[in-house]
């Protein structure tokens, strides 16, 4: 038998659905996306350079520091952490140029993500607050 999880556990009918962050969806997102980058970047290194490892290994744990962060992008510190992240493939650029490049785009991707992202969940709050004084004003008939 399959084990429930505690929102599976505390779940009852008529219950509200718990609102989820676009933030942390979009963040998550360009996070992924650079991982991948960070990958691929490392393994193109990797090949022009006569197969030096260091490439493999620093490509690697910015990918995994990035895939990490995408768990912490909803706490406080979370979007210094993606910053540092940004910063990190900027600098890149010093092994390739084209990173410089790469970097600066999904940079600019990271500060949209947290801006259109925290624009929308302010919206989505907003909406969700006028929808719940109008329920409280106008109640459900009962049969």
């Amino acid at each position: 038998m399959a084990r429930l999880t505690k929102a599976q556990r505390e779940w009852r009918p008529g219950m509200p659905k718990k609102a989820r962050s676009t933030k942390m969806l979009f963040a998550s997102t360009v996070l992924v996306l650079e991982a991948f980058v960070a990958l691929f970047a490392g393994l193109a290194l990797f090949g022009a350079t006569g197969k030096n490892p260091v490439y493999l290994l620093v490509a690697g744990v910015l990918a995994v520091l990035m895939i990490v962060t995408c768990a912490f992008v909803g706490k406080k510190w979370g979007p210094a952490v993606g910053w540092i992240l940004q910063l990190l493939l900027i600098a890149a650029g010093f092994w390739e140029t084209a990173m410089f490049v790469v970097g600066v785009l999904f940079a600019l991707a990271w500060w949209y993500a947290l801006h259109a992202g925290s624009r929308i969940d302010r919206e989505n709050r907003e909406r969700a607050r006028v929808q719940a004084e109008w329920d409280a004003a106008h109640p459900e008939p009962v049969d």
